[in-house]
């Protein structure tokens, strides 16, 4: 794009600085134009550190802003569809943190709001825009492991017991906060939509889930089985598994200091193991560069989504868990 979209984020929080801050600063397509909190004089900080020319103390005032053209959405679960409809009303572009909404029912009505009112709506998954994912689905295409049959997907920590994702009306759960990427592979990497979804958890006393475990049966006979949990160690990683072969990636969403693929083109078991590397680069910045694409095309260029199928299968996970609580 000849001039890079203006962004306002509604909100300073850990993935503002870890993520979208830095993506923003990366990304050619975009300038981090305003920066809203509601805890006063946070936003001036962040602004000065950041580079960003407005800082407001609160989300009204980024929307009311003429020059900003998308705002980025990373406050609480139960905000987003407030802010997300408010962006919609205002003419704003909307990048929303995942998972979209709480609900598939308030999901709609953010998707309503912003086709109605002519802008892009995407939810944040970062990881499909980094080459390694990129490059892992052409494998995946060309036959490099055969059929695939199955996908496991691993994504936990431990958390403070006072974190907010404990907290079930802010949208708190493992399934919601990390679980959701588990959902969100399976579906990339099947190019479907699930035909069986069944899931269990250990709940906390705050109603939430802490440690989820959901299975998912694919058109062409793929089944995904996916964990989450807020009480386990790090563990983050995913592997496709065919009928000819494997492939593993270990930091799946969130790579580290190199981004490989551990390759193998056999079903012996003492097959040789391929490393492949693939560049490193921010993946936020590659997010953002594909969301200002999508403005620029007037709709969602792959891989993005507006994050409306990947609630449908969240919230009959979420359902089956819950009504099945032993």
């Amino acid at each position: 794009m000849s001039t890079p979209i203006k962004f306002g984020i509604l909100g300073c929080g850990r993935i503002v600085e870890r993520g979208l801050a830095p993506g923003l600063a990366e990304s050619p397509a975009a300038k981090l134009y305003a920066l809203a909190s509601q805890r006063p004089g946070v936003a001036a900080k962040w602004a000065e550190k950041y580079g960003a020319a407005k800082a407001y103390d609160s989300y009204e005032e980024v929307l009311a802003d003429a020059d900003v053209q998308a705002v980025y959405i990373p406050c609480t679960g139960e905000l987003h569809h407030q802010w997300t409809i408010a962006a919609a009303k205002a003419g704003k572009h909307v990048l929303c943190e995942k998972p979209l909404a709480r609900t598939v029912a308030e999901a709609q009505e953010m998707i309503a709001a912003c086709d109605e009112a002519g802008v892009i709506l995407q939810e944040a998954f970062m990881w499909r825009h980094h080459p390694r994912t990129q490059r892992a689905k052409q494998l995946l295409d060309e036959g490099a492991i055969g059929d695939l049959r199955i996908i496991v997907v691993s994504f936990s920590f431990d958390i403070d017991r006072s974190d907010w994702r404990l907290n079930l009306d802010k949208g708190g759960g493992a399934m919601w906060d990390v679980g959701c990427y588990g959902v969100n592979s399976s579906r990339y990497f099947t190019g479907a939509e699930p035909m069986e979804i069944h899931a269990r958890a250990h709940w906390w006393k705050t109603g939430v889930d802490m440690t989820m475990q959901i299975a998912l049966t694919f058109p062409g006979e793929v089944v995904a089985n996916i964990d989450c949990s807020f009480e386990a160690p790090f563990r983050n990683r995913l592997e496709l598994v065919g009928t000819q072969g494997r492939m593993h990636l270990e930091d799946t969403f969130l790579p580290r200091d190199e981004s490989v693929i551990l390759l193998q083109r056999s079903v012996d078991q003492d097959a040789v193991i391929e490393v492949e590397r693939v560049d490193m680069t921010n993946q936020y910045a590659e997010q953002v560069t594909s969301f200002c694409a999508s403005i620029e095309a007037g709709k969602l260029q792959a891989p993005a989504e507006n994050g409306l199928d990947n609630m449908r299968v969240l919230e009959q996970a979420w359902n089956y868990a819950n009504k099945n609580r032993s």
